[in-house]
């Protein structure tokens, strides 16, 4: 009898029905399709070459800020980047009533960009020498074979690429 008792309630807890001691509500986790960085800077016209030209990125969209470019999206393979100048963001807000400064702090922020490559090679040889090179090529510890160069915006990026048989799952 005692072990037909365990039996039915192990089965109502594997099905949900009962359950030994305290319960905690379910927690929703919502999804995330993808993480896009909007980089703030003072003047956009300046950063498009250096994705365009240089590294083969589509101008997707601009969106005019009164005589410049007030926003840019550009994209490649699955890589997505937006620019917005300092200017634009506080016009956007401020049309909104949000903070008419934030502009400047968005644009003082500490962020860069990690770019994962297929051959750190190739982006090394369109870069070319003018490259302003802010760390060295390196390996390093964790299996990356990586550069960072500051973009002509001002933008922290660093191309990376994994070093074959370092990490990798077959």
């Amino acid at each position: 009898m005692q072990a037909s008792k365990l039996l039915t309630v192990a089965m109502l807890v594997a099905l949900g029905a009962a359950r030994p001691g305290p319960t905690t509500p379910t927690r929703i986790s919502p999804e995330m399709k993808k993480a896009t960085p909007i980089i703030v800077v003072d003047e956009i016209e300046p950063c498009l070459s250096f994705w365009t030209d240089a590294l083969g990125f589509e101008l997707a969209a601009t969106v005019p800020h009164e005589d410049a470019i007030g926003f840019a999206m550009l994209n490649k393979g699955g890589v997505e980047l937006m620019y917005q100048s300092r200017a634009s963001v506080d016009s956007d807000l401020a049309a909104s009533g949000g903070p008419a400064d934030l502009g400047a702090e968005l644009a003082g922020s500490t962020g860069s960009l990690f770019v994962e490559v297929d051959d750190l090679d190739a982006v090394v040889a369109a870069l070319g020498e003018t490259a302003d090179v802010v760390v060295p090529r390196r390996q390093t510890s964790y299996g990356m074979d990586e550069l960072f160069v500051r973009a002509p915006c001002g933008t922290l990026v660093g191309f990376a690429a994994q070093i074959p048989g370092d990490g990798e799952s077959d």
